[in-house]
């Protein structure tokens, strides 16, 4: 009977929001987990940032901040499943911001991380399309094969080979996403499959390879070695190893993007963030110390010049023709990981686009015949597309853009834990994850740790700063702030995010379902 009484109140929320139910309701946990499970990639993600743990702080800072970053990544998800309960909606994390916020501050919040979700999402799309070309070309370096005017980024050819092979990867992660949702569901689970499977491989095969050619590293490498390739000062050194750790667990608040889409979803859009951060803390914790003790010395992997030199220490240790296997396994993990991450940025687009605030936002917010927005996940395609030309005329700007990707969920993850601290620390009662007299010491802990990350991942990882090395994802996220304060000003206050709208929100995740228990 609760179970029954928990459905019908998910259902009748987008309605006491004002909203009219229109998109399927037929996803289950395993979708849910599945949403924020295959997005973050954990064994795609380590792979793709091992080389700048490396060259922040070494071995030893890699597994000792991951520790670290597993305990404040779960206090996190336990902030947001939190309030995700009381408010399963499509584009959960910006409605998530504004309620928190509190009526009178609402929109403006809202606004904020609106703009900041969506560019986040968008540019993690692009960065994973051009992830998956790197893996593709790499193979050139173990056969090779030498690349007209060299295989290098100064090289125009080189960067139009990256450009069309990664918008073709765009346009076949777009493709999956027109299936209907219950052909979909199947992308879910065999994703999450292939990820087992991938991890299996390293596991059992990349050893028996390794144990046969270069050899293990020893446990007092893997544990107590050193580095520092940042030239930073060495406390710094250590922290900026916190860009690669805390961006494999970054992404877990796609859950509940699909919330809506989720049966019962009070209960198992919050699970699926839970969850979905708690695998791929400990999946990912395996990962690193694998590689850790399978990869080659450190002036060794260096020595490697593949775009992604994970396929090079792959022919190390496996010969050639595996390699190519392996690199294939790769490349399908992340090529339906860019798939599910536009199933969350289409999602934020049809939010905001349900609302009237978008150019041609009738047409954005239509549903399809399977009640999915399709037109939504075409607006992603356009603008990932066009974020992928910018690779054309300069890498550095492409690297620019893409830099900025893990920054505003940062930002948000801390705005919306400072926000429950202080604006709403004793709203959401509806939830069916209350953190009760652990509620304030998460929104702190939370809070301060994003803020931490956040320092990270707008500092220059190399020193001393030059105009080559400076980061420029600050002044990205500036711009995109800048963007969102515009947006908030000019839109008017009935259009997006009313007072009243923002009220009926709070009243519904504050009032239990009659008869509940």
């Amino acid at each position: 009977m609760g179970g029954s009484l928990c459905i019908v109140f998910c259902c009748i929320i987008p309605r006491n929001l004002g909203y009219k139910q229109q998109l399927h309701r037929s996803w289950h946990l395993i979708e849910n987990f599945g949403a924020s499970f295959v997005a973050m990639n954990f064994i795609g993600s380590v792979r793709a940032g091992f080389f700048l743990g490396l060259l922040a702080g070494g071995p030893a800072a890699i597994w000792s901040s991951f520790l670290i970053v597993i305990v404040f990544m779960m206090i996190t998800a336990g902030v947001l499943a939190e309030i995700c309960s009381a408010l399963p909606l499509s584009g959960s994390i910006y409605i998530w911001a504004a309620e928190s916020a509190g009526p009178n501050y609402a929109r403006f919040f809202g606004f904020l991380v609106a703009w900041w979700s969506t560019t986040a999402w968008m540019t993690f799309t692009a960065g994973n399309c051009q992830l998956t070309a790197n893996y593709i070309v790499s193979l050139l370096s173990v056969y090779e094969i030498d690349f007209p005017g060299g295989a290098d980024n100064g090289n125009i050819k080189w960067r139009a080979l990256i450009w069309a092979i990664s918008e073709g990867i765009l346009v076949l992660a777009i493709a999956i996403n027109y299936l209907p949702p219950r052909l979909y569901s199947f992308i879910f689970k065999f994703s999450i499959a292939l990820f087992f499977v991938d991890f299996l491989l390293c596991l059992i095969w990349l050893p028996i390879g390794v144990s046969r050619t270069y050899g293990f590293r020893s446990a007092k490498d893997v544990f107590t070695a050193t580095y520092n390739g940042t030239g930073a000062p060495a406390g710094w050194n250590y922290i900026l190893s916190l860009l690669f750790t805390s961006g494999v667990m970054i992404g877990f608040d796609a859950s509940g993007h699909v919330a809506e889409e989720t049966r019962n979803a009070s209960v198992i859009a919050g699970r699926g963030i839970l969850t979905s951060a708690f695998g791929t803390g400990i999946m990912g914790f395996l990962t690193i110390i694998l590689f850790l003790f399978c990869t080659p010395d450190l002036d060794t992997l260096f020595s490697l010049n593949a775009p992604q030199p994970f396929v090079q220490i792959y022919a190390l240790a496996l010969g050639k023709g595996p390699s190519i296997f392996m690199t294939m396994i790769a490349v399908l993990g992340l090529i339906l990981s860019t798939s599910v991450s536009i199933v969350a940025a289409s999602r934020l687009i049809f939010a905001v686009a349900r609302d009237g605030v978008l150019p041609l936002s009738s047409w954005i917010g239509k549903v399809d015949d399977s009640k999915q927005p399709r037109n939504a996940v075409t607006v992603m395609y356009v603008f990932g597309a066009c974020l992928l030309c910018t690779i054309l005329p300069s890498q550095v700007a492409f690297t620019s853009l893409i830099s900025a990707g893990g920054i505003p969920t940062t930002a948000a993850y801390g705005l919306i834990a400072l926000l429950r601290l202080f604006m709403t620390p004793n709203d959401f009662k509806s939830s069916k994850f209350k953190l009760g007299r652990f509620a304030k010491p998460f929104y702190i802990a939370a809070a301060l740790f994003n803020a931490l990350v956040f320092s990270v991942q707008v500092s220059p990882f190399f020193f001393p700063v030059t105009a080559e090395t400076f980061n420029f994802a600050g002044v990205i996220l500036g711009s995109i702030t800048i963007f969102a304060i515009l947006s908030w000003w000019f839109v008017p206050g009935d259009k997006w995010l009313t007072r009243e709208q923002v009220v009926k929100a709070m009243n519904s995740a504050d009032e239990e379902p009659k008869g509940s228990t």
